[in-house]
């Protein structure tokens, strides 16, 4: 049975007040929101004031890096291939093997998704279609505290430069100048131009208003903490963001007939991310939650992050008991998790039941991790139920459409009268009368 210190939070969507105890706990604490945003609204206005002057304050404030510039902070790209040359050979060959892997579903991506230029023409001459243009440079945040994440790095950068991004400058806090060789490695291989050691609000004050070290952007995209997604919903309408990004979170279907030891390192697997990472299974078969919770209690002190695996588990876990597979279903896509999982003997079954969801992941062997590294599709996925509404990113994020107008003569006879019609129906002539000019008296 589970031990008595380790109390993971059970629900049955039978319970009389199901709704709202899950949805209460879906929520996170909002305590500090005040005291973040008024600290990175300080950020932004001594960043965009002060420029290069206020980046090196608070890189040595918050980083403990002292710099005499800003050009300090900047890595080359020859220590960027020095690093990428210097790892060692596993790790090179499985950085290499991911960064294909990423590569190629992104080209084909680009391919399906839309991402080009059309056009078609009326039987009058008159054309019409779409121009795509890729953004002129894109900032990507890498996050550098607690953990150090290489993936991310592919998992931004790649895209960019598969749809065309001319400059793509990366930023990565590097507390005490420490500077891991894997995420140099891995913005080598992915073709980032810039690098700086730049990390916080700071950074994205940075790459929003620019400075004389570190160029403005267009978009910025990546993870990062609650200082990092404060300072992004900022700064949008200056520059474009992809999202903002909260906590970790996976939910698993379970039909029952999966390894509880795997299903338990499911959800190990984003509980290790931070404390308040969220970790949800959802199963019709009480006593294989049962057999899960032992394999939890099994498996936890193996873990080197169990102090934060625990902590996550006892405040965010839920472990809940549902009627049949379509009810999961059902609960999923109320919860749109970020990354769903689906274990079951027909998982592409319940995945057409799906409609909310960052990722899905199907069948026994389908492992979240596998999504983190090196599957292929993108692992900047939307957080915090925005699935509903907003998508993994993609190439599809780093261009930009124009729509294409080009009137013939005998169109603008047709659409010309249209137009003056409406227009007047507006009280705006001055459109009227541009339209009814073009008109053959």
């Amino acid at each position: 049975m589970p031990s008595s210190d380790l109390s993971i939070r059970h629900l049955s969507s039978k319970d009389p007040d199901f709704k709202g105890a899950l949805f209460s706990s879906l929520s996170l604490p909002t305590t500090e929101d005040e005291v973040i945003d008024a600290a990175v609204l300080e950020i932004l206005a001594k960043v965009k004031a002060a420029g290069d002057a206020a980046v090196l304050a608070y890189t040595k404030q918050f980083d403990r890096l002292d710099a005499l510039s800003v050009f300090d902070l900047e890595i080359s790209s020859d220590d960027l291939e020095k690093a990428y040359e210097n790892l060692p050979s596993d790790q090179k060959n499985a950085l290499n093997f991911a960064a294909n892997r990423v590569r190629k579903y992104h080209e084909q991506q680009k391919i399906e998704a839309g991402c080009h230029s059309w056009e078609y023409v009326e039987p009058d001459g008159t054309r019409l279609g779409q121009k795509i243009t890729a953004l002129d440079r894109v900032g990507i945040y890498v996050p550098g505290g607690k953990a150090a994440y290489p993936s991310s790095v592919l998992m931004n950068a790649i895209p960019a430069k598969v749809a065309g991004v001319a400059e793509v400058i990366m930023v990565v806090p590097a507390p005490d100048g420490v500077r891991n060789p894997l995420v140099l490695a891995a913005a080598w291989l992915g073709g980032v131009d810039r690098v700086f050691t730049v990390g916080g609000a700071q950074a994205i004050a940075a790459l929003a208003y620019g400075t004389d070290a570190i160029p403005a952007v267009d978009k910025i995209v990546g993870p990062g903490n609650a200082y990092v997604a404060a300072a992004k919903r900022r700064v949008f309408g200056i520059v474009g963001i992809d999202m903002i990004a909260g906590p970790s979170e996976i939910l698993v279907i379970c039909d029952g007939t999966s390894n509880p030891d795997w299903v338990a390192m499911d959800l190990f697997s984003q509980a290790e991310h931070d404390e308040l990472a969220q970790s949800i299974l959802l199963c019709p078969d009480e006593r294989f939650i049962q057999q899960v919770e032992q394999s939890i209690v099994k498996l936890l002190p193996t873990m080197p992050r169990q102090k934060v695996i625990r902590a996550s588990l006892m405040n965010r876990a839920l472990l809940i008991h549902v009627q049949d597979m379509a009810e999961a279903c059902e609960i999923a896509n109320a919860i749109a998790p970020e990354h769903l999982e689906i274990c079951s003997t027909e998982p592409r079954r319940w995945a057409e039941h799906i409609r909310h969801a960052g990722a899905i992941f199907m069948g026994n062997y389908t492992s979240e991790s596998l999504g983190d590294y090196c599957a292929g599709p993108n692992h900047v996925l939307p957080t915090a139920r925005t699935a509903r509404f907003s998508s993994p990113l993609g190439v599809y994020d780093f261009i930009k459409r124009s729509s294409m107008i080009e009137v013939s003569e005998a169109g603008a006879q047709t659409l010309g009268v249209i137009a003056s019609t409406l227009a007047h129906g507006e009280g705006l002539q001055a459109h009227a009368c541009a339209a009814e000019m073009r008109l053959k008296k």
